[in-house]
């Protein structure tokens, strides 16, 4: 046998086995890949939620802001207790604390969201402020969050 005819013979003999592996090695790719697009899609997915509880994190604290600079422009009605109210209280009424107060809670409600509210207790000496939301949406983040300030007058 001539040594180009042997090459010939051992060449169809490899192909003969070598056929289909080529698609196996494709199938396990595009599974491998599959798999790891998925998880770029979950962190992807993971990131929007924890930006999405830091931003309301981030609101809570101006929100927050916003009513201890109302608190102290009127720091005399905060230390008679005209602005204090409970988490599940309504300000109403016409005076400033009040007026502002109910400014403040829509404030809340539209920027955290019809679950959000807030609380102000000042004494003599200080105030505390509390803003409470829902965070179900963040990755950890338990049914209520809350933000607590507290400042001197």
């Amino acid at each position: 046998m001539p040594m180009s005819s042997l090459v010939q013979a051992s060449y169809s003999c490899v192909a003969r086995h070598q056929r289909g592996v080529g698609l196996i090695e494709v199938l396990i790719t595009v599974l491998v890949l599959s798999i790891g697009l998925l998880g770029l899609a979950g962190l992807q997915l993971a990131s929007l939620r924890n930006n999405q509880s830091a931003m309301e994190r981030s609101m809570g604290v101006v929100q927050s802001y916003s009513i201890i600079e109302a608190i102290r422009a009127d720091s005399d009605s905060a230390k008679s207790g005209r602005f204090n109210v409970g988490l599940d209280d309504d300000p109403s009424g016409s005076t400033f604390p009040s007026q502002s107060l109910a400014l403040w809670r829509d404030q809340l409600k539209q920027n955290l969201g019809d679950a959000a509210t807030g609380s102000v207790s000042c004494t003599n000496t200080g105030c505390t402020v509390t803003v409470q939301w829902d965070d179900r949406r963040g990755a950890d983040g338990s049914d209520s969050q809350q933000i607590i300030t507290e400042v001197q007058l």
